[in-house]
């Protein structure tokens, strides 16, 4: 009974002792420029790992997975342990101390998460850094070869072992339709890092960055001339041609770090045995890459129906009223939704008629666009506030969306049904509304005059003060007043170009604002859409171009049919092209933003 007792407390104090953790390895203390590794260890086979942003240090690879397990025999008895280890290799770029968040896995159906861990990062003094050296030349010597006396030479690497090649989904588009460009490296060694010096410029197409929000690159194996290599998607993006005609795809160039094996010089002595694969060691090659040009032929749209919205793509429209009876004075909503694949940033938006007793608020405007790798995609709201000041039975008119289908070379119309709704009376509204009363009304209604019934004289002598005469003349100059202002307004309404040219000034001024949040670093892409948007939005309205069909050309002609001065032309041509530089160049990525913006800012404040 004593053994039994014994070997199921030894059993219980044994499952006590055992539980699941994960641990972190990594160094206390590392200098600027070193590259050390840091190592996540679960003691169970774990899933689901997701790690740390390693705020402060350059994440050179990882994260690597490895997996241990062992068996031991104890008094004939087996005995099992694995174990999982999640490995990164990370770069010290700036001094300081930094903290490595926690990182969590599953292991065995339980969530485990790992310990905070600090890192202070320093500065090598220059006997520090001569002694690295001292040693980093030694340890390549004793690993290499301790008896050699020759340099070794590193193997070459060729255009046929490692290149990069850009591909597009479709070389001969219509203008506006959507592409998907591909940037790759095809490789047959292994590839440490990479990193990206010119972006292409990309000239005469409006372009979406699709690899933004992707966290790992896309590896597969290819095979080209019956080679085998193994494929590195390292950019993507969509491509929306915005003129037609050849237009050309820039190179794209870049970095990589590719790891080759050490050749060893024979020499004629007995160590010549070692020169053979399994003992040469692996060394690190920068190589510089560089992608062709490619030339798209953009072909033009067909002739345009007169209500063609720019879009170009597949897409459907949805929308309607909130309500379908309200008293007069009080608000409803108007919504239309655009959703679908393809232009939606450069779709003109729409304008439904309203009926012209509705007082009507500029759209607002609510986007949910997605960029994956399969392209743009997604919706466009926008949401009209309408009041009606007069009751009765109201008809909105049907909505017709036409877009280009690249599929099916047409044009496609979509229609949102005709809305009807009912304005009953409300608090001090006019008479029943009748198609007669064809007038715009004001924010405040106008009553009707009441009898008063009849007049007593209350003075009768025939003359007046000072007062009244004032009070008479301040009467007239109001009524004279009140005539210009109605016909000066009046006028104004009339005047499109006018209030197209102001609503243009508002939106260029919401758009610089918008633009100028996002000046602080990041949001890099979001600020040249906004300041794009502006520009291009404040030509159109000042010059009266369909928003489809504006491009360079189509500016350039049209300042010079306006006959506008030769230097304002050509300081307004070269914002356009100092901002299409800027977003595509390398350099200090904020100096150019703020150059930009204000560029942008004076070019819109002379126009």
């Amino acid at each position: 009974m004593k053994r039994i007792t014994a070997i199921l407390t030894l059993l219980l104090l044994t499952c006590g002792a055992w539980t699941q953790e994960m641990t972190v390895q990594a160094p206390k203390q590392v200098y600027v420029g070193d590259n050390f590794t840091v190592r996540f260890v679960v003691n169970d086979k774990a899933s689901d790992f997701r790690g740390p942003s390693f705020q402060g240090f350059r994440v050179y690879n990882g994260p690597s997975q490895s997996s241990q397990t062992s068996m031991s025999f104890i008094n004939g008895q087996m005995s099992r342990s694995s174990s999982t280890t999640f490995s990164y290799t990370l770069g010290a770029t700036d001094e300081g101390t930094f903290t490595i968040g926690p990182a969590s896995c599953t292991a065995d159906g339980k969530r485990l998460e790992s310990k905070s861990v600090s890192i202070k990062v320093e500065k090598m003094t220059q006997a520090q850094q001569q002694q690295r050296q001292q040693q980093q030349q030694q340890r390549q010597r004793q690993a290499y070869d301790p008896w050699a006396q020759q340099p070794q030479e590193a193997s070459t690497v060729d255009e046929k072992t490692l290149f990069a090649r850009t591909s597009v989904s479709n070389a001969n588009p219509y203008q506006g339709e959507q592409i998907i460009i591909t940037y790759k490296v095809y490789s047959q060694i292994p590839i440490r890092q990479y990193a990206i010096d010119k972006l292409p410029g990309n000239r005469g197409f409006w372009a979406e960055d699709l690899s933004a929000n992707q966290r790992d690159i896309k590896q597969y194996t290819e095979t080209l001339d019956g080679r085998q290599y193994m494929v590195f998607e390292i950019r993507k993006g969509a491509l929306f041609a915005q003129e037609s005609g050849r237009l050309t795809i820039e190179s794209l160039d870049l970095n990589v770090l590719a790891m080759v094996r050490a050749q060893r010089r024979r020499t004629g002595s007995i160590w010549d045995i070692f020169d053979d694969p399994f003992f040469n060691m692996a060394q690190a090659v920068e190589y510089p890459l560089h992608t062709q040009k490619l030339a798209v032929n953009v072909k033009p749209l067909p002739n345009r129906p007169d209500d063609f919205s720019g879009a170009v793509g597949s897409f459907s429209v949805k929308g309607g009223l909130n309500l379908d009876r309200v008293k007069a004075n009080e608000a409803l909503t108007y919504r239309l939704t655009v959703s679908g694949s393809g232009n939606l940033m450069l779709v003109t938006p729409p304008t439904p008629q309203f009926p012209s007793s509705f007082e009507v608020y500029d759209p607002q405007i609510e986007d949910n666009i997605k960029r994956t790798d399969n392209g743009v995609s997604g919706s466009r709201t926008y949401e009209w506030v309408l009041i009606p000041r007069t009751q009765g039975n109201f008809t909105i008119p049907a909505y017709r969306f036409v877009y280009f289908d690249p599929t099916t070379q047409q044009y496609s119309t979509l229609t949102v049904d005709a809305q009807q709704v009912q304005v009953d009376k409300g608090a001090n509204t006019t008479s029943a509304y009748s198609p007669k009363d064809d007038v715009r009304l004001l924010n405040q209604d106008i009553n009707y005059i009441h009898p008063i019934g009849k007049l007593k004289p209350i003075h009768t002598e025939d003359h007046a003060g000072l007062p009244f005469y004032l009070a008479a003349i301040l009467i007239i100059l109001a009524a004279i007043g009140a005539v210009i202002y109605g016909r000066h307004r009046q006028a104004a309404r009339q005047d499109i170009a006018g209030l197209r040219l102001k609503r243009a000034t508002r939106m260029a001024q919401k758009r610089l604002k918008k633009a100028s949040a996002f000046l602080g670093p990041g949001n890099t892409d979001r600020f040249y859409e906004e300041i794009y948007k502006a520009i291009w939005g404040c030509l159109a309205d000042k010059y009266n171009i369909e928003l489809s069909q504006l491009n360079r050309d189509t500016v350039s002609a049209c300042l010079a049919d306006k006959q506008v001065a030769d230097t304002q032309q050509q300081r307004i041509m070269k914002v356009l092209q100092d901002v299409d530089i800027a977003r595509f160049a390398p350099g200090d990525a904020e100096t150019q933003k703020q150059a930009v913006y204000t560029e942008a800012l004076l070019m819109i404040a002379e126009l």
